[in-house]
Formats: structure tokens, C-alpha cells, sequence
């Protein structure tokens, strides 16, 4: 998949930095509407040191976290702001979490987050994560905007 947004525009639209950010780069957006994005899973992750020392596996708030930060490019994108304008957009809720394997080094996630609505400063959106073809992890989640 060619990126449409690489690590450096990626980093223009969220606040986030190594080792927190979670988002490599953008492969499809409709803004106001969803994003796909990708995030490669690699051996060096701080977080393998200790989940598990001998069974390395992604965290699955990670992965929710992942979404996020997906979502908040689509936000930001798709409501021409930035956090560089004081402007962030926070986790205020998730539902219907589910996680259906494990995600280990090598993986590479296929983040797709779809806006179901929005009103005022909340959005409700729905996401799912996908190592190849195969699903990962889903949730519903909203968003709060600040600034």
C-alpha cells in the first residue's frame, strides 16, 4: 500500500511522539468520513521488554490507543486544525471491544476507523484492526475535542 501521508505529515497532525506514537503512515482518507492508516509492529517496541519478555505481544490498549490516533488525523484533517493551533482531541469513551488474536513483531496493523457521527465537539466512530486480511481487534470509541 503507497502512503498518502508519511511519518512526517503524520507528525503535523498528532501531538504524539516516539515512543507513544502509534500511527507510521496514511494509506486512504475521506475526510469527514474514515482513514486507513498503518503501523508496523517491530521487535524493538519498548513495550516487548516486558509483555512478555519471552512471548513478545502487543498490548491490546495499544492497539485502541492506535485507533485513536488514526481517528485524530481524521479529525484534524477533516476539520482543518492541528494540535499546533492548541486544538486536541481525547479518548471519552469505547464500547464493543473485541480482540480476536494476538499481534506479535513483524505484524504490520491496517488501522480503519470509520466516523459514524458527529455533534458539536464529540464524534463517535467505529475501528478495526487487521494484521493482513485477517481482523484483529474492533471497538466503537469517541472522541472530545479541546481547544
Amino acid at each position: 500500500m503507497k502512503c498518502i501521508m508519511d511519518i512526517h505529515e503524520v507528525m503535523k497532525y498528532l501531538p504524539h511522539r516516539p515512543p507513544f506514537l502509534l500511527v507510521d503512515c496514511v494509506v486512504e482518507m475521506k475526510e469527514g468520513e474514515s482513514i486507513v492508516a498503518l503501523k508496523n509492529v517491530t521487535i524493538n517496541e519498548p513495550f516487548f521488554i516486558g509483555h512478555f519478555p519471552n512471548r513478545p505481544v502487543m498490548p491490546g490498549v495499544l492497539m485502541l490507543e492506535a485507533l485513536a490516533q488514526a481517528a485524530g488525523i481524521l479529525a484534524y484533517k477533516s476539520t482543518n486544525t492541528s494540535p499546533h493551533e492548541g486544538v486536541l482531541y481525547y479518548f471519552a469513551g469505547i464500547d464493543n471491544v473485541r480482540f480476536r488474536r494476538i499481534v506479535e513483531p513483524g505484524d504490520q496493523l491496517r488501522l480503519e476507523v470509520k466516523l459514524l457521527r458527529a455533534k458539536n465537539d464529540f464524534w463517535k466512530l467505529e475501528g478495526s484492526v487487521y494484521v493482513e486480511n485477517e481482523l484483529v481487534c474492533s471497538a466503537e470509541f469517541l472522541t472530545a475535542r479541546k481547544g
